[in-house]
Formats: C-alpha cells, sequence, structure tokens
C-alpha cells in the first residue's frame, strides 16, 4: 500500500561531480544553539566564513539541517523529530514551510522500533532513476538511563522513495546487514550508489570501528549493498558531508569531532578511497559548528548570501 505524503518536493542534498564556481554553503548547527540553522560559506571549500554576525539565518527552523537542490531548480531543506518537516526557498535567502512527512514505521514486518522518530533525516534525488529517497534512523531499543549506549546500539536506517513527490513506498530498512547506523548519506557517483556511515556501535576491542564514518557501495539506489569498508575517519566522528573539490577532480569528506569540539576532513579521488587527512592548520570551520549540510554554489547564490547575510569572519 503507497502512503499519501503532504505536498513532497524535495531533491538531492548531494554534489555534482564538478563544483559550480561561485563557492560553497555550509548550513549548520551550533554547539550553543543546537538544532537552529546556521550559514557559512566559502570559496575554495577549506576555509569557511559564518554569515549574518553569526545570528540564525531562519527562527522558524527546527532540526538537523539538510538543504538539497531540487528537480524543479528550487532548494529543499528537510528537519524535525517527530515528523520530517520540509521548507522550500528560490534562493538559500527567504525559505518558507512546505510540509510534513510520517512514513509509519511501526507497519514495517523486520523492524519493530521503540518510538516513532525520524533522526537526521536526508533527502537525495536520483537523476538516474527519476526517484527520491529519503533515509533517517530510528532505535529498536529503549532508552536506559543505566545504560545509554543500549538505545544508540539499537539505531538502523530507514527509507521510503517516491516518484511523483506525493506518494512513496512503505518505509523498509536501507541495509540488508544487521548493523546499528546513523547519519547516512546517499550519493551516485560515475554509475555506483555510495553510501557514507557512521557506525554507530560504541568502540571496544570487539569492535573497533564503533563510531567512525565508513562506506558501503552498490549498483542500486536501495541496494543490495556491500559491506562497510574499514574506518575512513578516527572513532568519535559523525555527520558526513560530501563535497566535490573546486578542481573537480577528487572529494571532500567532512565530519564532526562531537559534541561540537571541531571538524575532521579527509580527501580522496574517488568515495571508495584511499581516503587520506588533511592537515588541520590548511582549512578552518568557524568554533562550535555542529553536523549540518554542504553544498556547491553557484556565482549568483553566492553573492546573493552575501549581499542578505554579510560575512563575519570566526576565529577557529
Amino acid at each position: 500500500m503507497k502512503k499519501t505524503i503532504i505536498i513532497f518536493a524535495v531533491a538531492i542534498s548531494a554534489c555534482a561531480a564538478a563544483a559550480e564556481p561561485g563557492g560553497y554553503l555550509f548550513a549548520h548547527m551550533t554547539k550553543q544553539d543546537y538544532g537552529r540553522l546556521y550559514y557559512s560559506v566559502s570559496k575554495d571549500a577549506l576555509n569557511w566564513t559564518l554569515l549574518n554576525g553569526g545570528k540564525r539565518v531562519y527562527d522558524e527552523y527546527r532540526g538537523h539541517p539538510d538543504i538539497c537542490r531540487g528537480h524543479d531548480g528550487r532548494f529543499y531543506m528537510t528537519g524535525g523529530s517527530g515528523a520530517i518537516t520540509l521548507w522550500v526557498s528560490d534562493d538559500l535567502v527567504k525559505w518558507a514551510g512546505f510540509g510534513r512527512i510520517e512514513p509509519d514505521v511501526y507497519k514495517m514486518p523486520d523492524f519493530k522500533p521503540e518510538e516513532k522518530t525520524y533522526g537526521a533525516s536526508k533527502i537525495y534525488y536520483d537523476k538516474a532513476t527519476y526517484q527520491y529517497l529519503m533515509t533517517w534512523h530510528t532505535s529498536q531499543n529503549k532508552k536506559l538511563r543505566e545504560k545509554p549506549e543500549h538505545y544508540w546500539a539499537g539505531q538502523r536506517t530507514l527509507y521510503v522513495t517516491s516518484k511523483d513527490l506525493k506518494t512513496s513506498t512503505e518505509p523498509k530498512r536501507l541495509f540488508q546487514w544487521d548493523m546499528a547506523t546513523i547519519d547516512v548519506i546517499v550519493r551516485h557517483v560515475h554509475g555506483t550508489y555510495y553510501a557514507m556511515i557512521k557506525d554507530e556501535l560504541y568502540p571496544s576491542f570487539d569492535w573497533p570501528t564503533g563510531k567512525t564514518i565508513r562506506v558501503a557501495s552498490s549498483k542500486n539506489l536501495t541496494g543490495p549493498w556491500s559491506k562497510p569498508s574499514p574506518p575512513i575517519s578516527p572513532n568519535f566522528r559523525e555527520a558526513p558531508t560530501l563535497i566535490p573539490r573546486p578542481d573537480g577532480k577528487a572529494w571532500y569528506l567532512y565530519y564532526e569531532q562531537y559534541p561540537g569540539v571541531s571538524y575532521g576532513l579527509s580527501t580522496a579521488q574517488t568515495p571508495t578511497g584511499p581516503w587520506h587527512d588533511i592537515y588541520w592548520a590548511k582549512y578552518s570551520v568557524p568554533a562550535n559548528a555542529r553536523h549540518g549540510c554542504m553544498i556547491p554554489l553557484t556565482e549568483k547564490q553566492y553573492d546573493a548570501l552575501i549581499t542578505a547575510y554579510g560575512p563575519q569572519a570566526q576565529d577557529r
């Protein structure tokens, strides 16, 4: 049975194979103001400048921001927790509410959620199949005060797809293998789909890959997926965001050292790697920035953001 969605028109938060010439936008939260929307921009994808004098750019927003370019040329942003809430913009400056999506996770035959949540929802438009993929994470375990990691070990990544942006498939688990995952983004690069994954188990001698970023691949949008790669980040990193380097010949992968400690940066010629770290003195992210998304900008889009919000340089 298909599920009706309230005016759902969203698209990829992914990057193109090459960057736009204008620069990049980093839409993010802050450590002090979690779940609210801030903007930083960069010309080289390495040195980021906080906009709007360090103030919020849109007071109505709540959630973990993910902005994407839609099939109609407009920008869409997701957030929320009890539902997936949507906003829309023509220019990344003025936003308006767009709708809410609430897939019924209780109808899934192979997954029994402990609660109805839509953690860190992501939106991807796949031009190859004309489908929209939306992912989020939900836990199958209870929150236990005496054992907090029990809840996070129960997180699994779920998804729905949509062809007409008005109806969607019923929710399913994205991965056929069973592992705690959150903050999953999907990208399509040169005929292969890549899922950038946070391994959500706590690191231990038995599970040394815990709390790292890993990569899986597939020839199809929804899998089946390869087993996750070895870690491409240190432990206790999350919220990966992937952008093309300005020359279009390689990729940058940013990830947060939480909670709001700093951002790390790695680079590779392909999403499969090999990845290597970029020395911290070679890039700068605004202090206390917390996770969100990065997208390439045209020169016109970049200039519009500077005109609307003005730069506010920040020390590391």
